[in-house]
């Protein structure tokens, strides 16, 4: 599965396009990026497209990475974390290191996220202490409560 697992990670990595190629515009319409960062993703070595002239010229196996880059991006992996499973794709057929490697940062985001629900969690039960505190204080002392922009959203 890895970063290669289906969610709305974006278009199938290995799904159509296979033998054609890819402008850098088709595939930055297509993933919602900008060249910028296309251009950057290049500079980092998670792509390497061939050159027509100065033109880029993205093959499947450049669209394949930019779609699983795009996924660890919205997991949460930093760009060194996608490079070395990348990286591991590249050197293993069967995966198993890079399955590894996947698991023990997964297992890694999971717990940070854990922590950080927690963090929020308090968080909105502190505010909502407040929010009552100061119903109350406006309730005994005969103030209206003016609705916040919140209060009279559906």
């Amino acid at each position: 599965m890895g970063l290669g697992a289906r969610d709305d990670a974006g278009p199938e990595p290995d799904a159509e396009g296979a033998g054609r190629s890819f402008a850098i515009g088709e595939l930055a319409d297509e993933f919602g990026l900008t060249h910028r960062t296309i251009r950057h993703y290049e500079d980092e070595g998670l792509l390497a497209p061939e050159r027509d002239g100065t033109a880029r010229v993205y093959g499947h196996r450049d669209r394949a990475r930019l779609a699983l880059i795009c996924r660890g991006k919205r997991l949460g992996f930093s760009l060194a974390e996608i490079k070395e499973f990348l990286t591991l794709y590249d050197a293993d057929e069967i995966q198993k290191e890079q399955m590894r490697f996947m698991q023990r940062i997964a297992r890694r985001r999971i717990a940070d996220l854990e922590r950080q629900l927690q963090d929020v969690q308090q968080t909105l039960g502190e505010l909502r202490i407040i929010d009552t505190q100061i119903s109350d204080h406006f309730r005994k002392n005969g103030i209206t409560e003016t609705p916040t922009t919140e209060d009279t959203q559906p």
